[in-house]
């Protein structure tokens, strides 16, 4: 018995390849572009440029690819666990049986993705030790240069020129940039490197760097918040000062930065110090130092008055010491002849007691005696002249070491005024007055051309004299 024939079927056989084709064409002309809102995963950039990865929500995943062009300008770098919302083309892929969307735009899902993602990336860069306090450098007191990263058309800019041409003029370098959007957070980062790189010669280098945008939308902000711009100003070797938005807009190079500012005009109040209170404070300081000195010279003075006082006059020490020497000149003159006739009449009064024999042995042993006597008395004498002399001489000396003469040799001089009035400071040496500078070998006459400051001007001291001492000369 034969066996009966195989059905038949009428359907038409394909290839792999045709079905393949066949289902692309059927999803792409059947969804075309679509809008999916999911959370990243796995995220892989090939070397290529293109970005892989996978969108998922909790019931079902997506893959989903970036070419290398768009990557670029979709302005969202995708990073695992971000919540997105992605505009593209659906598509299969042959090659793996698997269907994917090409994105074309890709935004963050709602301020609350944002968020999120910022403060993963802060507690990042913060285990790194980029916000850590030790790192961050003081500021420059009064800077010459002050380097400026901001866009070079907006308000910002004026109004840091502004306040800094207010405060304390001094020269200021932009370096423009764009401060959202994309490629902004490139620019940024390289304008603060490029600013660390300077070498001083054909440009300046800053001394204070300050970076700054006005106020905006937490996505308006967001190019502050990338890491390369966080990055960059931790890395930066001249202090940076961060004025971006407002005072309650918070940014990660706000933490990155050595110093926040909370609006731009403020960064360039802590840039720069007032110009006026600077000048203030040095004419007090000037004020109190002269104040000082002054006093100082006073007290010197005062102190030289009260010594120069206890330094006995000069006539009085040479009239006592003439005294003195006159009386021992006149003892010395009649204290021979006084001897003399004292012994003169104990011989009388000898001789008329005894016989001539023994009057004449007691004139021989006076004579003796006499000759004796006369000997040591005008030794006596002699020494006595010349203890004088020696106390005279050391008196003299004494007397020349604080003479005022000696000071002149020494290559001093003495100024007075024409009534002869010492002058003892600038206050009362007016321009136009006529002065005697007296040297060790004379005097000469000298007219003031430039008279002191007005702030050294003072009334002129009234001479003191109390009539109980002379001058020294």
């Amino acid at each position: 018995m034969s066996e009966a024939p195989s059905p038949t079927h009428n359907l038409p056989s394909q290839t792999v390849s045709e079905l393949s084709a066949a289902l692309k064409r059927t999803v792409e002309d059947a969804y075309g572009y679509v809008r999916v809102r999911g959370e990243i995963s796995q995220p892989k950039v090939a070397a290529s440029g293109h970005c892989y990865l996978r969108l998922k929500d909790e019931n079902a995943v997506i893959d989903g690819i970036l070419w290398r062009g768009t990557l670029a300008k979709v302005g969202v770098r995708p990073e695992e666990g971000m919540e997105v919302v992605v505009t593209g083309k659906l598509t299969t892929y042959p090659g793996r049986s698997s269907y994917q969307i090409v994105i074309d735009t890709m935004e963050l899902a709602g301020e609350g993705a944002l968020l999120k993602l910022l403060e993963e990336r802060r507690r990042k860069l913060a285990a790194e030790g980029l916000f850590d306090e030790g790192r961050k450098k003081p500021l420059p007191f009064l800077p010459q240069v002050i380097g400026v990263v901001t866009s070079p058309t907006g308000a910002v800019i004026r109004d840091i020129l502004h306040r800094i041409k207010d405060r304390c003029p001094c020269r200021v370098i932009i370096w423009p940039v764009r401060v959202q959007g994309e490629g902004a957070a490139d620019e940024i980062a390289a304008a603060i490197t490029g600013f660390n790189g300077l070498d001083g010669e054909a440009v300046p280098r800053p001394d204070v760097i300050i970076v700054a945008r006005g106020g905006g939308s937490l996505e308006d902000l967001w190019a502050f918040n990338e890491e390369v711009v966080v990055r960059a100003a931790a890395a930066s070797r001249i202090p940076l000062i961060s004025a971006v938005g407002h005072e309650t807009d918070w940014t990660l190079i706000d933490h990155a930065s050595d110093r926040r500012a909370p609006t731009p005009t403020a960064a360039a109040e802590i840039a720069v110090p007032v110009r006026l209170d600077l000048i203030a404070s040095l004419h007090e300081r000037h004020g109190r130092l002269f104040q000082a000195v002054s006093r100082l010279l006073e007290e010197g003075r005062i102190h030289l008055q009260g010594l120069v006082r206890g330094i006995p006059r000069l006539d009085m020490i040479v009239a006592q010491k003439t005294q003195d020497l006159d009386a021992l000149s006149e003892r010395l003159a009649v204290g021979p002849t006084h001897f003399l006739r004292v012994l003169g009449q104990t011989l009388v009064s000898t001789v008329s007691r005894l016989n001539l024999d023994r009057f004449v042995r007691d004139i021989e042993r006076h004579g003796r005696d006499l000759d004796v006597a006369a000997t040591r008395l005008g030794g006596g004498a002699r020494r006595a002249v010349a203890d004088a002399d020696a106390r005279l001489d050391a008196l003299w000396a004494r007397l020349q070491s604080v003479s005022p003469k000696k000071v002149l040799e020494r290559g001093y001089a003495i100024i007075s005024d024409a009534a002869g009035v010492p002058v003892s400071g600038v206050a009362l040496a007016p321009a136009g007055a006529h002065l005697t500078v007296e040297f060790a070998d004379g005097k000469v006459g000298v007219q003031v051309t430039n008279g002191p400051p007005a702030a050294l001007k003072r009334t002129k001291p009234a001479r003191k004299d109390d009539g109980n001492q002379g001058t020294l000369l």
